[in-house]
């Protein structure tokens, strides 16, 4: 490697349905590319097109993970208030 420390980013993507799926990753720019590809996860696979309407930077995967799974808990109205807010 090049000696540059990978960000993490918590990301939150709005589905063709209107759905919100949201995940995390070191490379925001390629994972959502894969995400538009429709190569990223079986979820957006089939909600495509998407896009990106919140993201958050972490210091760590573990922080990421622990801030996906607290985003994920959230209702659809809670999250809806946190992507108008961004």
């Amino acid at each position: 490697m090049s000696g540059e420390v990978a960000q993490w980013v918590v990301y939150m993507l709005r589905c063709a349905d209107g759905s919100l799926y949201t995940g995390i990753t070191n490379n925001f720019p390629r994972r959502l590319s894969q995400h538009q590809e429709g190569v990223a996860s079986r979820y957006t696979r089939t909600r495509l097109p998407v896009e990106p309407v919140y993201h958050e930077p972490a210091a760590d995967r573990s922080a990421a993970t622990r801030r996906e799974l607290s985003l994920k808990a959230l209702s659809r109205k809670e999250k809806l208030a946190l992507v108008a807010q961004a």
